[in-house]
C-alpha cells in the first residue's frame, strides 16, 4: 500500500492525524528491525535530499546523512556560509531552485516561519529538523525508545518534563503526548510554560484521545509514578550568555538528580534527553557554567543520573537514525507499515 503521507511535509506534528504519527513509529521500528537483522532494502536509490542548517547539528545531521546512505540517497549539506539562503536569496526563492534540484529538503534552524516558508513554495517533501518551536523528528525517536523500554504503547506511558518548556522540546512534548493519549506532566515554574495556544492545542487533542494533562511547579507531584522523566539544555543556541543568570536561578531546583529519580517511587523510571547534556565539566560550556555557578556534577542533569543505567539517552539518540529513515521513505517512497 502507498502511504499516505507520500509527498507530504514533516513540518510540526499538529499536521497530522495520531494514526499518521503511529504509522511513522510502527515504520521506524519496522526499518530498525531491517537494519539489524541485515534485510534493508534500498527504497530511495537515486532520490537526492538537501540538508539546510542554519543551527548546527550533530545526530540530526548525522541520522539525515546515514538514514539517505542506507537507504540509497545522496544528501547534500547546506550551511549558512555555504549558500545564499537567507542572505543574498529570499527563503522562498532558494525552495523554488532548490526543489528543481532535489527530491526532499531538510531545514533545521531557529524560526518555525522559515520551514513554512521553504514548504509553501516547494513541490518536494520540506522537513522540519528542528525550529525553536517545534522538534518533530525528536518527538517519534523519543516515543519509539519509551515504547521500545516499556512494551507499552503510548496511551499507557507516564512522563515528566523539567525545565523551560516554552520551546520545541517542551512545545513537542505536550502536543504529542496528548494526541497520542499519554500521561504528560510538565514541570516548571509557571513563567516556563508552553504558550496558551500550544495549551490548548494539547487540550482539544486530549479530549479526544484521552490523555492526561499536568503542568505544575511541584517537581515531586509530577514525576510520582512516571515511566520517565525527560530534560533539555535550560538556554538554547542562540541565545545570550546572560540568559544563564536568569534561568539558573529559575531552574536549580528542577535539576533531574538522584533525588528527583527517587521521588517518582517507581524503580524503574527511566531519563531521556535529546543531547547535548550539560552533566559534567568535559564540555567549554559545562566548565564555564560550574566554574559560574558552582554546578560541576552538572547542570540539566546530575552526572550520576546521566551515567546511571536509567538513561537511555544514547539508544533514543540512535533512534533519530530510524525514525528520520521512516520520514523519508514515508514521503519519498511512500511505503508505510
Amino acid at each position: 500500500m502507498i502511504s499516505p503521507l507520500q509527498g507530504r511535509d514533516f513540518l510540526r506534528e499538529l499536521d497530522f492525524t495520531p494514526a499518521e504519527l503511529h504509522s511513522l513509529i510502527d515504520l521506524s521500528a519496522e526499518l530498525k528491525r531491517e537494519r539489524l537483522e541485515g534485510r534493508e532494502r534500498q527504497r530511495l536509490t537515486g532520490k537526492v535530499i538537501a540538508l539546510i542548517f542554519e543551527k548546527t547539528s550533530t545526530r540530526t545531521r548525522a541520522s539525515f546523512e546515514v538514514a539517505a546512505y542506507h537507504q540509497g540517497a545522496h544528501a547534500t549539506y547546506i550551511d549558512p556560509q555555504a549558500s545564499q539562503f537567507g542572505h543574498k536569496e529570499s527563503v522562498a526563492d532558494s525552495a523554488k531552485v532548490l526543489s528543481r534540484y532535489y527530491d526532499g529538503i531538510q531545514y533545521r534552524g531557529a524560526d518555525q516561519e522559515v520551514v513554512d516558508d521553504l514548504a509553501a513554495n516547494s513541490p518536494v517533501p520540506v522537513w522540519n529538523g528542528l525550529t525553536d518551536q517545534w522538534h518533530p523528528t525528536q518527538m517519534l525517536a523519543d516515543f519509539l525508545t519509551m515504547q521500545e523500554a516499556t512494551g507499552r504503547p503510548a496511551n499507557e506511558i507516564s512522563y515528566a518534563y523539567l525545565g523551560d518548556a516554552r520551546f520545541n522540546m517542551g512545545n513537542s512534548l505536550l502536543v504529542t503526548g496528548a494526541m497520542l493519549g499519554s500521561d504528560v506532566r510538565i514541570a516548571a515554574p509557571e513563567s516556563l510554560w508552553p504558550a496558551a495556544d500550544v495549551r490548548a492545542a494539547a487540550s482539544e487533542h486530549a479530549a479526544t484521545s484521552g490523555a492526561k494533562i499536568t503542568l505544575t511547579p511541584d517537581v515531586a507531584a509530577a514525576v510520582a509514578g512516571v515511566d520517565f522523566i525527560i530534560t533539555d539544555v535550560w538556554v538554547s543556541m542562540g541565545e545570550p550568555q546572560a540568559v544563564w543568570d536568569e534561568r539558573i536561578e529559575l531552574l536549580r531546583d528542577y535539576r533531574v538528580d538522584s533525588g528527583v529519580m527517587k521521588q517518582t517511587g517507581n524503580a524503574d523510571t527511566k531519563f531521556l534527553h535529546c543531547l547535548p547534556a550539560y552533566h559534567d565539566t568535559k564540555t567549554k560550556v559545562g566548565r564555564d557554567i560550574s566554574d559560574r555557578y558552582g554546578l560541576a556534577d552538572g547542570v540539566e542533569v546530575s552526572d550520576e543520573v546521566f551515567r546511571s543505567a536509567a538513561n537511555l539517552a544514547f539508544d533514543e539518540a540512535e533512534n533519530r537514525l530510524h525514525t528520520i529513515k521512516a520520514v523519508m521513505v514515508a514521503t519519498l517512497a511512500g511505503d508505510q507499515f
